[in-house]
């Protein structure tokens, strides 16, 4: 039996956050170099994103390149970059089969030409899509995206469209990257490692953690259903006390 059976499917997060680590442990286990584990988690990109679809979740972000992994060897972020525009390619008729829409956030400006065009052809070919939004967040980070809101925020009180004692959190989310999208209820971590590593820092205020020691690789849908049965057994007090919500 699924543990699907489980889930109270009226009670699912709506928007789900995943930092999908340990695929070079995984490759190194298996005697591989590196980017075959980065290969080898596209399958589990596959599997949780239709897991996710059958529980009725509508957004799925996914941190599939920080700013950060510049700094890795070339050879390993030039054949990531290479995997992302093939796999992209390769994903949208199953995308559209699925009704699922691609979007991204970050700092797109740096990635390679081929990235940034198969990217903007997959999210055009899949824009009428409306069963799920999947988000690749691509060159991304919190403090990144943090600063470029307060640059913005900046440039308006500059030119006085606002003054600075209006601005509040409503009016710091709109100029975040994606401010119509709620934030993440769940934000899972795979590979046992214990950090945010800079990923969607504002969002996650009140967004529950969950972290396994699975490497990416090998998350499954089970594992997806076991972290939201997990998340469906916590109490969400956002500040109040547990006698509050029963009142």
């Amino acid at each position: 039996m699924s543990l699907i059976d489980k889930i109270n499917l009226e009670k699912c997060p709506q928007h789900i956050a995943i930092i999908m680590d340990g695929n070079g442990r995984w490759a190194k286990q298996q005697g591989e170099v590196r980017l075959f584990g980065h290969s080898s988690g596209v399958e589990a990109v596959r599997d949780v994103l239709k897991a996710c679809v059958d529980l009725g979740v509508k957004h799925l972000t996914l941190y599939a390149f920080s700013t950060e992994n510049w700094n890795r060897p070339k050879e390993e972020v030039d054949g990531l970059m290479n995997l992302m525009v093939e796999t992209i390619a390769n994903e949208v008729s199953e995308l559209n089969e699925n009704d699922v829409r691609l979007r991204s956030i970050g700092d797109e400006s740096k990635l390679p030409d081929a990235c940034k065009n198969e990217l903007h052809r997959a999210q055009v070919a899949t824009s009428e899509n409306k069963s799920i939004d999947l988000i690749l967040a691509l060159n991304y980070s919190a403090r990144w995206e943090i600063i470029n809101a307060v640059r913005n925020i900046a440039k308006r009180v500059e030119e006085g469209d606002i003054v600075a004692n209006e601005v509040n959190e409503s009016k710091f989310e709109q100029e975040l990257a994606m401010p119509e999208i709620p934030d993440p209820e769940l934000l899972i971590r795979t590979s046992g490692e214990y950090r945010l590593s800079n990923f969607l820092l504002w969002q996650i205020a009140y967004a529950e953690l969950y972290f396994t020691e699975k490497l990416w690789p090998d998350f499954t849908r089970e594992d997806l259903f076991r972290a939201v049965l997990d998340y469906q057994n916590r109490e969400r007090r956002f500040g109040k006390v547990s006698e509050q919500l029963t009142e």
